[in-house]
């Protein structure tokens, strides 16, 4: 084990033996593997099913807004965060949510592995035969009431805009109307160039 001959009298450092130790680390680990096959408790290889599209929709903003009291008894699924029952754990915001739910940890509780299945050719025409149809119910959807009264409540606004154009435009009209009347006034008075940039008439 600890081997001191040899050593120099003024080195205190114990000596190990790494070659003695790595041979009883084998050792034992051969007899741990002889007593689980003699006792029949060798555990099967896991076979874990491949990555599947999530089929819910991850709740992100049902306790936005919301204030909670916690307390030392509050149970950790009611605490402030995201908490994940799947794998028992309390995720402080979303971003880190969504990171922890698309991860290996998470996807391996669940039972699968982070392999996708390879999809066939006909599997992607499939899939761009239901997108193709989907588009083309979008645009069935696009209704043609819809369209013209959008038409009409931008007509509305344009209409509203220019009136208030107009009554600006009036009201400044008016403004110079009255300033001009003020100079002729300190024209008469004698006031015609104090205090203004306008040339007289």
């Amino acid at each position: 084990m600890a081997s001191g001959s040899g050593s120099s009298k003024t080195d205190f450092r114990r000596k190990w033996d790494k070659d003695e130790y790595e041979n009883l680390a084998q050792k034992r680990l051969t007899e741990e593997r002889d007593r689980e096959r003699r006792d029949g408790k060798v555990a099967p290889p896991v076979k874990r099913d491949l990555l599947r599209h999530r089929d819910y929709k991850v709740d992100l903003e049902s306790k936005l807004g919301k204030t909670i009291v916690i307390t030392k008894t509050t149970p950790q699924a009611e605490m402030g965060g995201y908490y994940c029952n799947v794998c028992d754990c309390v995720v402080k915001d979303s971003i880190n949510f969504l990171d922890h739910i698309n991860g290996k940890k998470h996807q391996r509780n669940l039972g699968m592995s982070m392999r996708v299945e390879r999809s066939s050719l006909d599997q992607v025409k499939k899939r761009f035969e239901v997108n193709k149809k989907k588009m083309e119910e979008k645009q069935k959807e696009y209704d043609f009431e819809e369209r013209m009264k959008e038409l009409r409540e931008e007509e509305e606004k344009a209409k509203a805009y220019k009136k208030e154009k107009l009554k600006e435009r009036k009201r400044r009209a008016e403004e110079d109307v009255d300033f001009e009347e003020d100079d002729e006034m300190a024209a008469v008075m004698g006031f015609s160039g104090f205090g203004s940039s306008k040339k007289s008439h």
